[in-house]
């Protein structure tokens, strides 16, 4: 992960090479002693690919700061097990009602809405076992009270209470970036900032940089459901015209809501200005392209 990368996409594949093999070693590690059946449904949340955008936050986010990546690799490992209990809960027939996520089978589709919210709920437990686990304390316990701040009440599960409430109504702009704060950026940002601390740095600096990167992922998440094929997200598409989400699209149309992603994009570039990472910076600027011009 060391080697000087400038495109985030081959930093990616590199740093991927390090990160998969730990997280599936944790994994396993921490499904000991489980339930065959119920272990099937864990892994098949966790396990089954995906962009892996928040961990590689964690990594950068050390990177970046100056530190040895492998050093946040567990926490790396936690966020993603945060992300994959959101999308199997997200999934669920009284959420999104999804049978299909990254070309397969949803984890209720295959194994039955109880075994899924099961399944998630296991999945919260390790990511903050994987964290408690560290050797450094100080450190483990600052990343779990971020991660547990990101993925509560007022960061992601507040997000999406938001998103269900609000769905059948035409939302103001405020209300849609309540809801994108809340259920995708928070935890964005909590992964680049348990990163920096992972590297023994201070975090508060990379906020807005943070934020903007998760209103940015969200943005092109709309805008990719109204304008991409199916085949290409391995998922449904439309759903969110279908199901009346408060959506940037819904709120801005089509051409307001790419206005408004590539307005977030110089956000994050002019922020990440302010920041000067000591290292990875090419990368970092490369992320915000990443994110922009994204097609799944």
């Amino acid at each position: 992960m060391k080697t000087q990368k400038t495109d985030f996409s081959s930093w990616l594949e590199e740093a991927m090479t390090v990160f998969e093999p730990f997280l599936v070693a944790e994994c396993e590690s921490r499904l000991r002693g489980t339930p065959p059946g119920m272990a099937e449904a864990i892994e098949a949340g966790l396990l089954s690919g995906g962009k892996r955008i928040r961990p590689s936050l964690v990594l950068l986010g050390c990177e970046a700061s100056g530190g040895d990546s492998n050093a946040a690799l567990p926490a790396a490992c936690a966020v993603e097990m945060m992300h994959a209990y959101s999308l199997v809960h997200d999934d669920l027939p009284s959420m999104d009602d999804d049978l299909l996520r990254r070309g397969q089978p949803t984890v209720h589709a295959r194994f039955g809405e109880a075994a899924a919210i099961l399944a998630g709920d296991a999945l919260q437990a390790m990511a903050f076992g994987v964290l408690a686990s560290q050797p450094k304390a100080s450190m483990a316990s600052s990343q779990a009270s971020l991660l547990a701040e990101a993925v509560g009440p007022s960061g992601m599960v507040g997000g999406q209470f938001l998103d269900m409430e609000n769905r059948g109504r035409t939302p103001l702009p405020g209300e849609v970036e309540a809801i994108h704060l809340g259920k995708t950026a928070a935890l964005m940002a909590a992964s680049l900032k348990m990163g920096v601390l992972a590297a023994a740095g201070n975090p508060d600096p990379w906020e807005d940089f943070a934020c903007n990167l998760g209103l940015l992922f969200q943005a092109t998440d709309d805008i990719l459901d109204a304008t991409a094929l199916s085949d290409d997200l391995g998922k449904p598409t439309g759903r969110d015209k279908e199901e009346g989400k408060a959506t940037l699209v819904a709120c801005e149309g089509l051409e307001g809501a790419v206005k408004k992603a590539t307005c977030l994009a110089d956000a994050a570039a002019r922020s990440l200005e302010s920041i000067q990472p000591s290292h990875r910076k090419a990368v970092l600027e490369d992320l915000t392209t990443h994110l922009l011009q994204r097609c799944r």
